[in-house]
């Protein structure tokens, strides 16, 4: 197979990554560093767990993680024997737009590593008894997942802020969807989505440039022609009013909050001004969320707002976790601090602190060949403006008073919004729906009801 490099800007502050089409339409990345005489592979397929078909959720993430378990000459004991023999390491992970399959190998085994992986990605043998383990391991995961509160609240947040949309799914699927997930399932969804031109292959560390080409091919080479699989995720409707979900779990003393509603999409005129913005809120340990809810109060360590990113619409969320008898007038204080922000907007002050802090911090975003890599990588798989790294800095330098305002009062609703709370309903949900003015509606769900 042959490959064509070409160069392009590919991360904040201005360095390049190298770019390289393979045959068969792959794409390949390289950040090259020497300061440490070990590679990281990254080979990532532009599908993910929105591809899932209904009732098969959890298929995709489940034919990923039995990449290890067994391929073509190898038995999964066999493969984890020689990934430690190499000093590597090797996992997947799955979102809703991507698997990604992570390595780390050190130099010196580096092509020992290469034949091995593009075995794994090439010859998997889904071996049954692996399969059905497997299955067992997910389910447990899936159980283990009650005991995790903030875990419940974020799986909540999102199945009900995306409810009827694909990404209200989770990766990880459902226990009665893993549990009837068949050796064909596994097997087709593999064949859809791990093939030559949905795979896009990052490097970053010791590795020339000149071998980038030949290790991309070997990796990728075997896998069947096909090119990217189309994005099945349609833009997220928004669900108007505000809705309670109440996760009772016994015995609560401390509680998960979850507030929130549809944000940005990368391509937004305003998505940078609404980033700057949102970090005035709560993205900083100065920031108003902080000050008010930790700083001034006590009722939560941490109290952030957060901006999801992906190739649709994703969600704006604020998150706390305050102490039971907190819960109520925490989330109060939440939705007047919203409401202010919407309607009084940010502060002069503000914004030149936070465009400050965000341009100095960025440094720690691009610190490390991995991180400039999957810049790289973010850009190719999941479509964003092609300066979206590279342009950061200039880009929120620019933003004006005007551009901020106005993008918060754009893109957040203070009355379309989804509350979830993880806490013991018998203590505190009457509290809890009195502090929600405007309440269009609520129920009550035990938390091991998923």
């Amino acid at each position: 197979m042959s490959a064509v490099a070409k160069t392009t800007s590919a991360s904040k502050g201005g360095r390049n990554a190298a770019r390289f089409d393979i045959e068969g339409g792959a794409v390949a990345f390289l950040e090259e560093s020497h300061a440490l005489p070990l590679v990281s592979i990254t080979v990532i397929f532009r599908s993910g767990a929105a591809h899932d078909p209904a009732g098969k959720e959890g298929a995709l993430r489940l034919a990923g993680r039995m990449l290890r378990r067994g391929c073509e000459g190898m038995t999964s004991s066999a493969i984890e024997d020689t990934l430690d023999r190499l000093g590597a390491e090797l996992g997947v992970d799955v979102g809703h737009s991507q698997v990604a399959v992570h390595a780390n190998v050190i130099g010196r085994n580096l092509d020992a590593f290469v034949d091995l992986l593009a075995k794994i990605l090439s010859a998997p043998t889904f071996p049954l008894d692996e399969l059905e383990r497997l299955q067992r391991e997910s389910v447990a995961e899936l159980i283990e997942v009650r005991d995790n509160d903030s875990a419940l609240a974020h799986q909540a947040f999102r199945r009900t802020l995306f409810a009827g949309h694909l990404y209200g799914r989770s990766s990880r699927g459902t226990i009665p969807s893993i549990r009837t997930l068949t050796a064909a399932d596994i097997r087709a969804a593999y064949a859809k989505h791990f093939v030559r031109g949905n795979a896009v292959l990052g490097f970053a560390g010791d590795l020339e440039a000149s071998r980038v080409a030949e290790i991309a091919s070997r990796l990728v080479g075997r896998l069947p022609a096909g090119g990217p699989v189309a994005d099945p995720v349609t833009a997220p409707v928004v669900r108007t009013g505000r809705r309670l979900l109440f996760v009772d779990k016994p015995e609560r003393t401390q509680t998960q909050i979850i507030i929130g509603g549809l944000g940005t999409a990368p391509h937004d005129d305003d998505h940078v001004a609404l980033g700057v913005a949102n970090a005035v809120l709560g993205g900083s340990f100065t920031s108003r969320l902080m000050r008010e809810v930790r700083s001034k109060r006590g009722w939560s360590y941490g109290a952030s707002a957060r901006l999801s990113v992906d190739r649709q619409r994703q969600a704006f969320s604020m998150v706390t976790f305050p102490a039971a008898t907190d819960a109520a007038p925490c989330i109060e204080l939440e939705l007047t601090l919203l409401e202010e922000f919407v309607t009084k907007g940010v502060l002069p002050r503000e914004l030149s602190f936070i465009k400050r802090f965000l341009t100095r911090s960025h440094a720690f975003d691009i610190d490390t060949a991995s991180k400039r890599l999957h810049q790289a990588i973010d850009v190719e798989v999941l479509g964003l403006p092609a300066d979206y790294y590279s342009g950061y800095v200039a880009q929120v330098e620019a933003v004006t008073l005007e551009q901020a305002n106005l993008a918060v009062k754009k893109r957040l609703s203070t009355e379309d919004l989804q509350v979830i709370v993880v806490g013991t309903a018998s203590q505190i949900l009457d509290g809890v729906r009195a502090a929600i003015p405007r309440l269009a509606e609520h129920a009550v769900e035990p938390f091991d009801a998923v």
